[in-house]
């Protein structure tokens, strides 16, 4: 029997790599994209742009009533966005419920199609304070969709446990480490391949690649 998994792809940095992890690993792969609210439209643009170079499907959904449901800076414009986490809480960056919709709209979408295999590349190691990209999370949800639809979902986390000197690494062993430096967007302030240098985001990546490519020399 034909293996497909559906990777939840956003077109940054973590996602693409999980979308080639999955045509390593998988038969088929499909690609689903979601506009949330997002600030940034070349998100999408990028998302469809690597999937097509990547050959696999690419869906895109409209769920953009994700964003109104919580003030954030990455659907408010009005919102000046957090450069570190704030003492004792959540950054302005964490969108409320975004993954729980995902994985849960992702699992419908599967489902009808015959897919038991959903991807996505939430990451403990490297979160930034965000409580649906923890482990104990995914696995708990992964129990409530069998539940829900009788099911056996599996949801793979392949960056969970990486940090992101070791996802770079991830990429450069998939041998996709230039497209994901150069066209993966993950960029806060919505800039492609490096990005603004300012953002959490980009921190976090560009910290990440300085690691990596130091172990290489």
């Amino acid at each position: 029997m034909e293996r497909i998994a559906l990777v939840v792809f956003s077109g940054g940095q973590d996602s693409t790599t999980c979308l080639y992890w999955a045509k390593q690993n998988f038969d088929k792969v499909i690609a689903l994209t979601f506009v949330y609210g997002q600030k940034h439209a070349l998100e999408v643009q990028q998302a469809q742009k690597i999937a097509e170079q990547a050959n696999v499907e690419f869906y895109l959904m409209d769920v953009s009533f994700i964003g109104t449901l919580g003030r954030n800076s990455l659907t408010d414009q009005s919102i000046e966005m957090d450069k570190e986490k704030p003492e004792g809480g959540l950054p302005n960056t964490f969108v409320p419920g975004r993954n729980l919709f995902f994985l849960s709209i992702a699992a419908v979408f599967a489902r009808e199609r015959g897919i038991r295999h959903l991807v996505t590349g939430t990451s403990q190691t490297d979160f930034s304070g965000y409580p649906d990209c923890r482990d104990a999370f995914i696995k708990s949800l992964n129990v409530t969709l069998n539940l829900a639809m009788d099911e056996e979902f599996c949801i793979h986390t392949p960056l969970m446990w990486l940090d992101k000197c070791e996802t770079w690494a991830l990429a450069d062993k998939l041998g996709v480490l230039s497209l994901v430096r150069e066209q993966t967007l993950t960029c806060y302030n919505g800039v492609v391949g490096d990005g603004c240098g300012e953002c959490p985001a980009c921190n976090l990546r560009r910290e990440g690649l300085k690691k990596y490519l130091a172990t290489k020399k």
